[in-house]
């Protein structure tokens, strides 16, 4: 079983920043992806970013520029680098791992960008 625990969230203003973490019960380098989903009042949970474990990145475009994924393997830590927020930023945002094919969910953390 892994577990995934976020933390890292809160309220910003506009422009501001924040850094999610999400540390891991196992070896980073064993899941075979991680990634970062967000999920909005009355929609649905989106991929915001992703990390395969040969550290290549991915992105949804409206994040792009301004969030940046990244781990630290000894600390079996991922990251999420939040700038330039916008008020659509606004979501709850999940912590995932992918390990034999299986997929792991941490308990999600608010993160609220106000006008």
């Amino acid at each position: 079983q892994v577990q995934l625990v976020e933390s890292g969230g809160g309220l910003v203003q506009t422009g501001g920043s924040l850094r999610l973490s999400c540390a891991t019960s196992g070896t980073i380098l064993s899941f075979n992806s991680m990634g970062w989903y967000r999920q909005a009042p009355g929609k649905e949970r989106q991929l915001v970013a992703d990390i395969t474990s040969s550290g290549d990145t991915g992105y949804v475009s409206s994040v792009k520029g301004r969030f940046t994924i990244s781990r630290d393997n000894a600390k079996n830590t991922m990251y999420l680098q939040m700038n330039s927020l916008k008020p659509e930023d606004t979501a709850v945002y999940y912590c995932n791992a992918v390990y034999y094919g299986v997929r792991f969910w941490g308990q999600g953390t608010q993160v609220t960008v106000s006008s």
